[in-house]
């Protein structure tokens, strides 16, 4: 396959440019773009540029890139709960417990090996491990996640979610009677200084906000009972792990959570409970705006029922 060409407009006056395209490009790392910059494969109106340059606003770029790799993942050929499906995406109802792609410690049976094994060709940008990803739900986050299945669809896919015009909705049980009980929690998250496995809310001001990245979730409780809140959960940025430790910032981790809550297990729970329950996004052919809507599955709904049991 031939070179690839990508064109856009940066509109981000006073930033690098190699932290401007990261923002742009996320499905790219920094050091790949920093090394396509080195290459001169980078042009900023026209002319070869260094990572460094700062930039004046609407600067014009043209990126080539070199033809896609062989991925050399390893189809998995297991039953997908596909919610929506049309010649450029997939939206899956993923179950928890599966890894969205691989990585170290997770090589096969994740979920893009499995979609591989039903759309034998997804589009690989900047990542052979990630082909078709446009947004990453937690392992152990279950619900809906949308693939791409060409190119073209992944780039307005991830522009979608870039502009945040796509809603998401996710459904949440916290520990304790949530207060108040809706509103919209803004503090930035970046990694735990103390522990890099974890994601932290950082302080404004501190040695490490410098990483830390602005964060929004708005949330609804739903129904609350003795000790735990049923909410609804909007994020409005996709940082990871963002509703849970947002949620355990205000002192009402998740139910289940025992990264950010509680250590011991709770009402039978073998994982966090949080599920992906809502999507509405435009679909690439004709940007006819499209929800997508999964229940919780049948672990989530036994937890809530033993709550109920004991009203």
């Amino acid at each position: 396959m031939s070179e690839r060409l990508i064109e856009l407009t940066l509109s981000a006056p006073g930033k690098r440019l190699d932290m401007a395209l990261k923002e742009a490009l996320p499905e790219m790392s920094r050091a790949q773009l920093q090394r396509l910059i080195k290459e001169g494969q980078i042009l900023v109106n026209g002319r070869s540029a260094k990572s460094s340059l700062k930039l004046e606003g609407d600067e014009h770029i043209r990126i080539t890139l070199p033809p896609p790799v062989e991925t050399g993942l390893v189809p998995w050929d297991t039953p997908l709960d596909i919610r929506y499906e049309d010649d450029d995406i997939l939206v899956i109802n993923k179950e928890a417990g599966i890894v969205v792609h691989p990585s170290a410690g997770h090589e096969q049976y994740t979920l893009v090996n499995a979609v591989l094994a039903h759309c034998p060709v997804l589009p690989v940008i900047g990542n052979e491990k990630r082909p078709g990803i446009v947004h990453r739900l937690d392992k152990d986050t279950s619900g809906l996640i949308i693939v791409a299945k060409n190119e073209r669809a992944l780039r307005i896919m991830q522009s979608q979610f870039r502009k945040r015009t796509i809603s998401k909705v996710y459904l949440a049980l916290t520990a304790g009677q949530l207060q108040p009980p809706a509103a919209i929690i803004d503090a930035p998250i970046g990694r735990d200084p103390r522990n890099r496995k974890r994601m932290s809310v950082i302080p404004p001001g501190s040695s490490a906000s410098l990483n830390a990245r602005p964060s929004q979730t708005q949330y609804a409780a739903i129904t609350t009972y003795d000790e735990y809140t049923l909410v609804e959960c909007r994020p409005r940025t996709g940082r990871t792990h963002q509703i849970r430790v947002h949620l355990a910032y205000v002192g009402y981790p998740i139910a289940g959570d025992t990264i950010y809550g509680r250590r011991k297990r709770q009402l039978g729970l073998k994982r966090h409970f949080l599920h992906a329950t809502e999507l509405t996004f435009q679909r690439p052919s004709d940007y006819q705006e499209l929800t997508i809507r999964a229940k919780l599955p049948l672990d989530l709904q036994a937890a809530l029922d033993k709550i109920e049991d004991t009203k």
